[in-house]
């Protein structure tokens, strides 16, 4: 799901098949993959690997999705979200439950069982004139996540951003 040499705070809701993510992708200089990619660019591997400072969203449903860049996000923005999903898990009142984070993302969640939920995620990318799918919208369904690894998760992600 991310580049070789790729690291970064990010946040994953759902499974390996079926998920939404938020990413800050930072390529590291040092990794082979990047070094060469730098080399064939012909830039030093630092310029190549840039700044990272680019938040993305990655969806995937049924083999289905893909991703698309977040330009002038700042990391409060995905902290907020993150914070706002970590306090609905958290209050933990069994209910269904949103979490808006904009045009761009939404996620409905509705308990799935004894401390899970499952979440129906809301991504719609950008218009892009060069791009023919880009503003379609996708739903993406999870099974249920544990809330106990959810948190874990959340309080993961928002500890990388501190």
């Amino acid at each position: 799901m991310s580049p070789a040499g790729a690291g970064g705070p990010a946040l994953f809701i759902g499974t390996g098949t079926d998920y939404v993510a938020l990413v800050r992708p930072e390529l590291d200089p040092a990794d082979p993959g990047v070094r060469q990619a730098a080399e064939q660019a012909g830039v030093p591997p630092e310029e190549f690997a840039g700044a990272g400072d680019t938040w993305a969203v990655l969806a995937e449903h049924e083999g289905e999705g893909g991703g698309f860049e977040l330009p002038g996000v700042r990391d409060t923005e995905p902290a907020d979200f993150a914070e706002r999903l970590r306090a609905e898990l958290a209050a933990a009142t069994g209910g269904p439950f949103t979490v808006d984070g904009g045009a761009l993302l939404r996620l409905d969640a509705r308990p799935a069982g004894a401390d899970a939920y499952a979440f129906t995620a809301h991504v719609t990318p950008p218009d892009d004139p060069s791009d023919e799918d880009a503003g379609t919208p996708l739903t993406v369904e999870t099974g249920p996540l544990p809330v106990a690894g959810l948190l874990a998760d959340l309080d993961a992600f928002l500890g990388s951003l501190a």
